[in-house]
């Protein structure tokens, strides 16, 4: 669980969707999903830089239940870029919902990254968007400011995160899961699946307290 080398301004935090509707009380609440932002506002101080990724959906977002009559959240449909899975209506840009936690300390972030905005396409990676053709620039972005390793705490593990994750690693970065920060799903054993491929592309697991000391 320690790090292979000491922090350094290469180094990032990558803080993903700890949003009111993703929080428990949200319209998509993960099961202890506040508990995340306590963990994350100790660890912020000790990165050079921070990057925080904001859901940001239509109201009418074709990953919404909403948008295909007779459909239920957590149904699957088939888009055109295959398999979505169905949710609530959630993060609509501009709602309550769609906020950072209230707690959570994103004031020195040094970008806000929104995704999901395109109604055809849903986004869980910060990276890609699920039609795994559309980038949402955040590579290069970080390429040109250097970073190099991405600590990568938020919500949930067993989507967003480890879709993140995952992409960060085929990006060329190296990428660092801090597991404590992150709370998941659990769909259907999609943690677990999604642990075991973060683990199988060479993600590394860390806990906060290998950042924090």
């Amino acid at each position: 669980m320690a790090l292979m080398r000491p922090l350094a301004e290469a180094d990032l935090l990558l803080v993903i969707d700890v949003q009111n509707d993703f929080c428990p009380g949200g319209a998509l609440g993960v099961p202890g999903g506040d508990e995340v932002v306590a963990v994350i506002n100790r660890m912020a101080p000790h990165f050079h830089h921070c990057v925080v990724t904001q859901d940001w959906h239509p109201a009418d977002h074709l990953s919404f239940a909403s948008s295909h009559p007779g459909r239920q959240p957590l149904e699957t449909v088939t888009l055109d870029y295959g398999e979505q899975v169905l949710w609530p209506d959630h993060c609509v840009q501009g709602s309550h919902g769609a906020c950072f936690h209230r707690d959570l300390d994103w004031r020195g972030a040094d970008l806000v990254l929104r995704k999901g905005f395109h109604r055809a396409i849903d986004s869980y990676s910060a990276f890609q968007e699920n039609d795994r053709a559309t980038p949402t620039g955040l590579a290069g972005y970080l390429r040109e400011r250097g970073s190099r390793r991405l600590f990568i705490a938020g919500l949930a593990t067993d989507f967003c995160v480890a879709w993140t994750a995952l992409d960060a690693v085929a990006a060329g970065f190296d990428a660092v899961l801090v597991e404590d920060a992150c709370r998941a799903i659990d769909l259907d054993g999609s943690l677990a699946a999604a642990m075991g491929a973060m683990t199988s592309a060479g993600v590394t697991i860390t806990r906060s307290t290998a950042v924090t000391g």
